[in-house]
């Protein structure tokens, strides 16, 4: 009997598609995926493939913005109501309205938002580059959407002065000093890499800091066999298929649950039936395409 990732496979040749999938997916859904990676790479993977069809296991942002790379191309997403809780805290009507009142800023927006945000902005960036984008905005006045911890992590690493909007990821805004000071008792040799989505009082904390590719370059150039990684759980599986014989600790209440939501079934259904496909208008695409652009060509 042929098993689901078999079919998955099988389906995936036939119809000339690619599957991506982020690094905060289920260990079965990574497995099946063509690229596994963070939101830079995988933005960079669905603007250079030469597939028909895109199956995006992520949130619907993901499937936006790879949309708006491959306008040509069929995108799909196995669950279309995986949305990201931290792009709905920014609104393209509230950026705009911002945009009028404050026209002297330019707008920084982290990938992690919708499509109709991105078109208010003047250049998007990603947990890798964002220190990189607002170095290019020197001398400039810059609000940061919506991520308000990394935006103060990147304004700490240029010494630029940064407005930032009030939202946040859930599952990094919640990891605190003391849980992590709590897990590093338990294991004082091991070595901490954090996300930048982190409060900046978590990340004093960490001896490295960056993006979960970041990490996974960090855990595999390093000679430390034990690491306490805080982000999302669902980079354990990747870390130590890449790693044999280092561990890596994360704290048990970081799941994103709406990356939990892609299973081998939903992939499958997409592929097969075609649900899930990311439709946007054709002045989103062409509103949000430059800052995406832009983000690429500082990656």
């Amino acid at each position: 009997m042929v098993s689901v990732a078999e079919r998955i496979l099988e389906l995936k040749k036939e119809k000339n598609a690619v599957i991506l999938a982020h690094n905060y997916t289920s260990p079965e859904v990574q497995d099946v995926a063509d690229y596994v990676g963070d939101s830079l790479g995988l933005s960079i993977a669905a603007s250079n493939t030469d597939a028909d069809i895109i199956i995006f296991c992520g949130v619907s942002f993901m499937g936006e913005t790879a949309k708006i790379l491959s306008p040509e191309k069929t995108v799909l997403m196995p669950e279309p109501d995986a949305h990201c809780a931290m792009a709905a805290m920014c609104t393209g009507k509230e950026l705009k309205e911002f945009r009028e009142s404050n026209p002297d800023y330019a707008i920084v927006g982290y990938v992690n938002s919708t499509a109709e945000s991105k078109m208010e902005m003047d250049i998007c960036c990603t947990s890798s580059n964002a220190v990189r984008v607002l170095e290019s905005l020197r001398g400039r006045n810059v609000l940061f959407v919506p991520d308000m911890n990394l935006g103060a992590y990147a304004a700490s690493e240029t010494g630029i002065n940064v407005r930032l909007w009030r939202g946040f990821c859930s599952i990094h805004h919640f990891i605190t000093p003391a849980r992590v000071r709590q897990l590093k008792e338990k294991h004082p040799g091991a070595f901490i890499m954090a996300h930048p989505e982190c409060r900046i009082e978590v990340l004093e904390l960490a001896d490295h800091i960056g993006s979960t590719e970041s990490m996974i370059s960090a855990a595999r150039t390093s000679d430390r066999k034990e690491f306490i990684v805080l982000t999302e759980i669902g980079m354990k599986h990747r870390l130590e298929k890449e790693n044999p014989g280092k561990t890596f600790l994360f704290l048990e209440h970081a799941v994103c649950t709406t990356m939990k939501m892609i299973m081998l079934d939903s992939i499958l259904d997409s592929l097969a039936n075609g649900t899930g496909e990311i439709v946007l208008p054709e002045n989103v695409i062409a509103g949000a395409r430059g800052p995406v652009l832009k983000m690429i060509d500082l990656s």
